[in-house]
């Protein structure tokens, strides 16, 4: 299992390697190509043994790092905005040590690993279906749907609305619903490997992929606020709406996060 949670880090290491190219890369293309090809080495490692579920969790993982990082690249041609603000809030990389861009690389590719983890789990140790791999796959499944939405909604919204802050559809649920999206897709995979992880290196791996995207969502959530009240804070709607619709989870009264500087993301 060992090699093969190798293999996942290395495929993980030459895709998210664009990252040298441009800083960003590293946690954005570079991540969704990254899982995309985590999903293809799976199936090709384990294309004897694949079930209906395995397959289906593989297919997702496929599905998910293509639609994210085809997403990601189509904005960043086609959208200045986007461009500038990430030039503001996030390293170019020019003046980054290139020792830390490599630990930076080695790291993302072991956060992307320990991610798809448990699916590699359940296939390496030859779990059987059961619920908590069904369950996980439909909460996977979820996940991606949302986050596509709130994804085709906000540039949908933002075209004809290019200066106001975005409030509809699923919108309306949580401010930040392709956060959730996320959060829901990797809870998911989370659970799906809960009856299929054996010994602590194991666990241990899916509970750092888990709770390392978890943290780096909400710091995600955290920085939005920020942005948001820094250009819509003098907009009574902008305030009215932050105010009534939760940061990340539904129906938890949790409406901001901008206080809270140990988040990351």
């Amino acid at each position: 299992m060992a090699v093969s949670f190798f293999i996942l880090f290395a495929v993980a290491l030459v895709v998210s390697a664009i990252g040298f190219r441009r800083f960003v890369w590293f946690i954005s293309l570079g991540y969704g190509f990254s899982i995309a090809g985590i999903g293809v080495a799976l199936a090709i490692m384990f294309a004897k043994g694949l079930s209906p579920l395995t397959a289906a969790l593989c297919v997702m993982l496929v599905v998910y790092g293509c639609r994210l990082g085809g997403f990601l690249l189509a904005r960043e041609r086609r959208s200045g905005a986007y461009r500038d603000a990430m030039k503001r809030e996030i390293k170019d990389g020019s003046g980054v040590p290139m020792v830390a861009k490599i630990a930076t690389w080695a790291a993302c590719a072991l956060l992307y690993a320990c991610e798809a983890s448990p699916v590699l789990f359940r296939l390496g140790n030859q779990a059987a279906t059961d619920a908590a791999g069904v369950i996980g796959a439909i909460v996977m499944a979820m996940g991606i749907v949302l986050e596509s939405v709130a994804d085709h909604t906000k540039s949908a919204f933002k075209k004809t609305h290019p200066k106001r802050f975005c409030d509809v559809g699923v919108f309306r649920l949580v401010r930040c619903p392709n956060y959730l999206g996320e959060v829901l897709t990797w809870t998911g995979v989370f659970i799906s490997g809960w009856t299929a992880a054996q010994g602590f290196w194991q666990w241990a791996a899916m509970v750092a992929g888990w709770t390392c995207i978890t943290w780096i969502m909400f710091g995600g959530a955290r920085r939005l606020e920020i942005r948001q009240t820094r250009n819509y804070g003098d907009d009574s709607e902008y305030r009215d709406y932050a105010a009534r619709t939760p940061i990340l989870i539904p129906f938890v009264p949790l409406y901001s996060v901008a206080k809270f500087k140990w988040l990351v993301g």
